[in-house]
């Protein structure tokens, strides 16, 4: 393969097949030859596992996972990579590229026609503007995955890697903990990416849960309180919670207390358990 850390290299594929980056698909192509490796090793690659790579760019990570998978599907929006795709990932024999949109595809359909019968990991270097909605797409398809490794924006990193209470969680926070054990692995700076990005990003690991880390009647109930307690981040959960589900404040002061969860706090004080609590007091129908 050419020597995709060299910018020069790039440029040359660029110009060759007549390839321009898109501000609107958020491509941002990783040009540390130190960078692929290290998500390669980290993400749970080996000989009997199939990597789901979204976003595969010049096929830089790509290389990297055939190098240690039984096998790699790449899936990725932007036809016009495909040509250089087919150069720069000539002789990975176990790499099948896809062309298609990871939000409206159907991936548990893929992974079980495409995988081979593979233990299946994900692994990508996500655009900014959709980093939440591809991880919570993937988390919420309940696909076969042991794992989901992606480079997203260090704000973001730290976001969803938050400790459980803590100022700096949020929704996307409680979202992630619920479906998976989240891992911060280590910073990519700028200058490590063509074009660089104005930001520092970051690699993280969820290592996907066989079963929630609590107990609740209803699990759409419980996303249901996440969401209405995180809507107003300065208001406290007894206003958010009226709020959110239309009540009176004296009905939802009730309802707060008889799930034993103080209702002057704000959402960033609960743990999964409070959020559970909540959520099974109302999930009886009873405001």
């Amino acid at each position: 393969m050419n020597n995709l850390s060299n910018p020069a290299t790039i440029r040359g594929l660029m110009s060759k097949h007549g390839f321009r980056f898109s501000k609107t698909l958020g491509q941002n192509f990783i040009i540390d030859d130190s960078v692929c490796p290290k998500i390669a090793e980290l993400s749970g690659a080996a000989k009997d596992v199939c990597a789901l790579e979204i976003g595969p760019g010049f096929g830089v990570l790509t290389a990297e996972l055939a190098k240690r998978c039984g096998k790699v599907l790449a899936i990725d929006i932007d036809k016009r990579l495909f040509p250089v795709l087919s150069e720069t990932l000539a002789g990975c024999d176990n790499v099948e590229v896809i062309c298609g949109d990871v939000m409206k595809t159907d991936l548990n359909a893929m992974i079980r026609e495409r995988s081979g019968g593979l233990r299946v990991i994900v692994c990508a270097n996500l655009p900014y503007y959709i980093t939440s909605p591809v991880i919570m797409r993937i988390l919420e398809s309940k696909l076969p995955v042991k794992s989901v490794t992606v480079m997203v924006q260090k704000e973001a990193a730290a976001r969803i890697c938050a400790p459980i209470p803590s100022r700096q969680m949020g929704a996307v926070t409680v979202a992630v903990r619920w479906h998976s054990e989240p891992k911060l692995l280590f910073e990519v700076p700028p200058e490590s990416f063509m074009p660089s990005p104005d930001v520092t990003s970051a690699v993280i690991r969820l290592d996907v849960r066989s079963t929630p880390p609590v107990n609740v009647a209803d699990e759409a109930m419980f996303f249901k309180v996440v969401k209405a307690a995180f809507s107003q981040r300065r208001k406290t959960l007894l206003n958010c919670i009226a709020s959110g589900f239309a009540l009176e404040k004296a009905r939802a002061a009730e309802l707060l207390s008889k799930a034993s969860v103080p209702a002057s706090v704000r959402a960033e004080q609960l743990t999964l358990r409070d959020f559970a609590a909540v959520a099974d007091i109302f999930s009886g129908g009873v405001y």
